[in-house]
């Protein structure tokens, strides 16, 4: 193969033979069945395969994949502009070159008249485990090379820790990507206390991909060894069965309060270890000083948090002594800093085990994610893979990731972020590929009015999801088992060659191809490829990683063509055993974390100075808008949590066996109490409407007493499935984010806060339950352009024709009356000439 246009070899594409891949949710192989269909084999090495291998081949051809270019009927028609058509207009199939050119005029339309600030390049990066068809990558460099974008930063699952712990320990990567290993913690802890537990469904998910799943291993060795956890949760299954386990099913949103009381016990029994805290921390004696009231007249005391968590004060006290005679270990999950104030969780469980003494030491202190990823506490190398350089932005503009609809819905309006004051700029057009906001987002229904306002939406995608029914003109992708590519994940222990194992759906491409053909179309077709297909690039990027590597000492890879027949190469293997911040403890001079002070924070002065009223400079209870000792509880009486499923990753492969199976009457299962169900008249399997005043969606009911009581389980990924005529919106599938509130975390942050919502539950009575329209495709129509007609296509002529009143042209309507810093919601529609 050649470094230019040459094509890789691909193997299994007969009738048994299996061909090697890798995703999200770990590697394994394809095998093609005489019928056509495929069967996800698992990787001979994985102790621990992935329960959503089940998904893949169901979703591969389903019925929603998008098979040929469309557009939005009201876009041809109109012109691009503001438009409550978005999610409600029939679409028309279009052939490739005319779907590019469209693109590619308006790309340059809004450069030209608008500057490259008003593009926004969205993509959340989980399309595919592949180092180069990585969507967010592709699209990144190609909006760069375009000129610019306003972009984001950080994530959903991290946007609060990611800005918080550089003020507290220096940085963040050391703590969420070299925390303490498995063994290190089986070897030496006695005691974990885990705040929103180690959930098992979590651990087969790693971004890139992992070959060998540990965790549940792990995990079993935890057991055997004896160790004690304390499961700090309203859901039991937060933890997995078999451990030493004591349940706290504590009261959601109070977990800082239950901290902070652990913390005061230690202090006023004499039990914390001052010599620590006096060398390895900073701002101790603020911290202290709130715990014991003197400010605010508040003692922290485990009375006080009993009132507010539900844990009896005699429980929090025995928590306390327990940890400080024991090797105890410190862990929260990513999910308690995805609610309002998360950083308090964060922030007050690192004061706890700084209390403790016990930080660099193994199996003691401070851990953040462990369940949340499969890759916290892996054994695995941590070496940089290949990967495809996405260039500088000539544009400096960005957003916190989970800001996107107040990006969209208030241009010109400031906010606060990460200690600096900054603007939403004016966004005309969004480009997203590789992502489903329709998922990650909250308050849908407040999202939707915000994909109405830029002048178009472009959306590359592999099936109808919400995302692509919001669109204007949908570009079909490709799956990672239509193209070619290289994969791995963070310390994975493998690097995997991706062979092609089916052909493509329909006439769908792959992102680079897609952006290639707009690059050519916009002047820099050669600088965007560089003379090389696909094909050319994993010879490429592999050669050049590999050369790297073995400069370095890392190993002594392979040639591609070697490394492309074996399917796969072996990493070299790290020690098993680390321990989060051994360095700094051993040597706190030499070795100074990257804070002002070169220790632990208790107290930043820093974020104390910013003057921020939800995120002080130490750790503080912070009433939450929205838990249960709210006063809107009185008639919301339900917190919802919001949480990860255990049957699909995201919103991915909601249309495979895993997460069918898992539907109760046809929609997402709803997770209740025996007592909260008895006093609603609601039984196991019946269909319920959840509900507040942001929106309300339906579920099937299933009755458990593994969640605490007032307190229901909805998680998220279910596809948006919105009922016409119904403002709030009403989701027919069970998608919990039409409840959750759109705000952040703090000022500072600016994190997502999804995780929590205040909902009613009631047996459905409205009738004949809406049907579950998105496991099919949408309407499509003829092209409203003079002499054209829809193409002739199997997805056209299975949606069947579309109505009249599917289309409400004009920039309001469902839109809803403008937010305030909104002042073009009515500017016109733009036309251009027809192709």
């Amino acid at each position: 193969m050649t470094a230019g246009t040459g094509s890789a070899p691909s193997v299994g594409r007969r009738a048994g033979a299996v061909t090697p891949t890798t995703s999200h949710w770990g590697a394994f192989g394809v095998r093609r069945n005489a019928d056509g269909t495929v069967t996800a084999v698992p990787h001979p090495a994985d102790p621990s395969p992935s329960p959503l291998l089940r998904g893949v081949p169901g979703s591969l051809r389903h019925a929603t994949r998008i098979r040929r270019p469309a557009a939005r009927r009201g876009w041809l028609e109109h012109g691009p502009g503001p438009t409550s058509g978005r999610g409600d207009e029939p679409f028309v199939e279009l052939g490739w070159d005319e779907a590019l050119d469209l693109a590619a005029a308006e790309l340059a339309r809004v450069r030209d008249e608008f500057g490259n600030t008003a593009v926004f390049g969205g993509s959340y990066g989980w399309a595919s485990a592949g180092r180069f068809h990585h969507a967010q990558s592709q699209l990144h460099r190609f909006l760069a090379q375009f000129g610019g974008y306003t972009g984001t930063r950080n994530s959903y699952s991290l946007g609060t820790s990611l800005v918080l712990l550089p003020y507290l320990v220096g940085d963040a990567e050391s703590v969420l990507r070299s925390s303490s290993t498995w063994p290190t913690i089986t070897g030496h802890t006695e005691l974990i206390i885990a705040f929103g537990g180690i959930p098992a469904k979590n651990v087969h998910v790693t971004p890139g991909g992992v070959t060998r799943h540990g965790t549940p291993g792990h995990l079993s060795a935890l057991a055997a060894a004896g160790a004690r956890v304390a499961l700090v949760s309203p859901l039991r299954d937060d933890l997995p069965d078999g451990l030493d386990a004591d349940w706290y099913p504590i009261r959601p949103a109070t977990d800082t309060a239950l901290m902070l009381a652990l913390a005061h016990t230690l202090v006023d029994e004499g039990l914390y270890d001052r010599e620590f805290v006096d060398r390895y921390c900073a701002g101790a004696d603020t911290f202290l000083r709130y715990l014991r009231g003197a400010d605010d007249g508040t003692v922290k005391d485990a009375r006080w948090a009993a009132a507010l968590t539900g844990i009896p004060a005699d429980r929090i006290r025995d928590l306390a002594r327990s940890a400080a005679r024991q090797r105890t270990l410190v862990t929260v999950t990513w999910s308690l800093q995805r609610i309002q104030h998360g950083e308090q969780p964060v922030w007050a469980a690192l004061a706890l085990a700084a209390l403790l003494g016990q930080i660099g030491l193994p199996g003691g202190g401070f851990g953040h994610g462990y369940g949340s990823m499969g890759d916290v506490g892996d054994t695995g190398p941590q070496v940089r893979l290949p990967y495809l350089p996405q260039g500088p932005n000539p544009v400096a503009e960005f957003i916190p990731c989970a800001r996107i609809a107040d990006l969209l819905l208030r241009p010109g309006e400031e906010y606060d972020y990460d200690g600096t004051r900054r603007r939403y700029p004016d966004i005309r057009l969004v480009h997203w590929a590789g992502g489903n906001p329709f998922h990650h987002h909250q308050d849908l229904g407040r999202l939707r009015r915000a994909f109405g306002r830029p002048d178009t939406v472009l959306v590359h995608e592999t099936h109808w999801t919400a995302t692509a029914r919001h669109a204007d003109l949908v570009f079909p992708a490709t799956t990672s088992l239509e193209r070619e590519d290289i994969g791995g994940g963070r310390r994975d222990t493998h690097l995997i060659a991706m062979h092609r194992a089916v052909e493509p759906v329909g006439e769908a491409r792959d992102d680079h191809a897609i952006l290639a053909g707009l690059a050519e179309r916009l002047g820099f077709g050669e600088r965007f490829t560089e003379g090389r297909d696909p094909a050319g690039w994993l010879e490429h990027l592999y050669t050049r990683w590999a050369e790297e590597l073995a400069a370095t000492g890392g190993g002594e890879p392979p040639a591609f063509a070697d490394f492309w027949s074996a399917g796969e190469w072996e990493l070299p293997p790290q020690p098993a055993e680390r321990t989060l911040f051994a360095d700094f403890r051993a040597d706190p001079l030499g070795a100074p974390l990257a804070t002002p002070s070169g220790r632990i924070e208790l107290t930043s002065a820093t974020v104390a100075a910013l003057g921020l009223p939800d995120c002080p400079g130490h750790p503080a209870w912070l009433e939450p808008d929205e838990w249960p000792g709210a006063p809107a509880a009185d008639r919301l009486p339900l917190l919802l949590i919001a949480n990860q499923p255990a049957n699909r990753l995201h919103s991915q492969l909601d249309t495979g066996a895993a997460s069918l199976d898992a539907k109760v009457a046809g929609r997402e299962a709803l997770r209740i109490h025996p007592a909260d169900a008895a006093a609603r008249s609601v039984r196991d399997g019946d269909l319920v409407r959840i509900f507040n005043d942001r929106g309300a969606c339906l579920a099937g009911a299933v009755l458990t007493d593994r969640v605490r009581p007032g307190v229901v389980r909805l998680p998220t990924g279910a596809w948006f499935d919105p009922v016409p005529g119904h403002e709030p919106p009403l989701c027919a599938h069970g998608n919990p984010n039409v409840l959750t509130a759109d705000i952040p975390s703090s000022r500072l942050s600016q994190g997502c806060t999804g995780q929590h919502a205040l909902v009613e539950v009631e047996l459905w009575a409205g009738g004949p339950p809406p049907e579950v329209t998105v496991r099919r495709p949408p309407a499509f129509a003829d092209d409203p352009r003079a002499g054209r007609t829809a193409h002739a296509t199997p997805s056209t002529a299975a949606a069947g024709p579309a109505t009249a009143d599917t289309y409400a042209p004009g920039p309001y309507g469902r839109l809803g009356p403008p937010e305030p810093g909104d002042p073009h919601f009515e500017r016109p529609h733009h036309r251009k000439a027809t192709p």
